[in-house]
């Protein structure tokens, strides 16, 4: 069947959604974004037993067939996008698909921070209060409360922000920058349209588990990995800030104290990693660069959902890092897409 006749049959189906339980066309088409659409499809219409998916086919090279059949999906999916910012290699395996951001989002509201200190609006220096989470009952209210705690310089809050996670801390940039509206205007500008920050931190986390990420696909607070490489060549390559700016950003990652057993856990020594960790109800992630001894750098995202358990998504990372990093290694640059960033 075409995928624009799925596409209207989606559409109707939303708007039926809506004429009986009331909602507008649009909530609902929120909804139905949000549900397993392959399941919705089979459960609504029907259709045959599927034969179980070969997730290496369509991909041309063996080095994209490695790591499709790392990525199996088959207790979760599992988003891969890697480009290598030498030769403009790239790499993406359900890279177009959104999946959450977690915390890999902080590193977006870094650079919309550090485009105001450049324009003037604060500096490094401003001071801005932690914003501490108060216990609320989940989806008690569009908005989790907090209250306002300790006054810390930004380039402490975006140290321990990225290095630790920190989420009063990016609750605080994030205030500061006037809100997810504000980082979504920023990455608009940017390009990088598979992105889309919904809530701040405090309230992401305490109505975290709504929807399980390996079952369904959840708009808000997400990015497709596709983006997030796009994200990190960017601000590796100086496109949107100066080279003060990037070297807070870049600098933070490099000291990250969390996803030890991610992207840098199966690596040679030699590389060196620079990183920002994600991590959710049933989805792990991790976004970086590699630098290799021999000089080149390998921005790389990976987004994993279900395998069971918390281990099981960090070895997966670790695995597809890995493979990755050796594959980029041995590659001769044909079979590949040239990136245009």
């Amino acid at each position: 069947m075409k995928m624009k006749t799925i596409t209207n049959m989606l559409g109707a189906l939303a708007l039926g959604t809506a004429s009986l339980t009331g909602i507008s066309a649009t909530q609902a088409r929120e909804r139905v974004a949000s549900v397993n659409l392959e399941a919705m499809f089979d459960t609504t219409l029907g259709t045959e037993q599927r034969a179980p998916r070969d997730f290496t086919a369509g991909y041309d090279s063996p080095f994209e067939r490695q790591i499709a059949a790392i990525a199996d999906g088959q207790d979760g999916r599992i988003g891969v996008a890697a480009v290598d910012l030498a030769s403009g290699q790239q790499i993406s395996i359900l890279g177009d698909q959104s999946f959450p951001m977690a915390s890999t989002s902080k590193i977006a509201i870094a650079a919309t921070f550090m485009e105001g200190v450049e324009q003037g609006r604060w500096s490094l220096n401003s001071r801005f209060p932690l914003m501490i989470p108060v216990r609320s009952r989940a989806f008690s209210s569009d908005v989790a409360p907090v209250t306002r705690g300790q006054s810390m310089a930004a380039s402490e809050l975006i140290e321990i922000m990225i290095t630790r996670s920190s989420n009063p801390a990016t609750d605080a940039l994030l205030a500061a920058v006037g809100g997810p509206a504000k980082v979504n205007d920023w990455a608009r500008r940017a390009g990088l349209d598979g992105f889309n920050l919904t809530r701040d931190i405090a309230t992401l986390v305490r109505d975290d588990g709504e929807i399980d990420p390996a079952k369904a696909v959840d708009i808000r607070d997400s990015a497709t990995p596709a983006t997030m490489t796009k994200l990190l060549a960017g601000l590796y390559q100086g496109r949107w800030l100066n080279n003060s700016s990037r070297r807070v950003i870049l600098g933070a990652m490099e000291r990250c104290r969390t996803g030890k057993r991610r992207i840098p856990a199966l690596l040679p020594a030699s590389a060196q990693v620079k990183h920002k960790t994600g991590s959710l109800n049933n989805t792990s992630s991790d976004i970086g660069i590699i630098h290799t001894p021999d000089g080149r750098a390998i921005a790389l995202a990976i987004y994993v959902t279900g395998q069971g358990s918390r281990p099981a998504r960090e070895s997966k990372i670790a695995e597809i890092a890995r493979a990755l990093y050796d594959g980029y290694a041995k590659s001769d640059g044909r079979n590949w897409v040239t990136a245009a960033y």
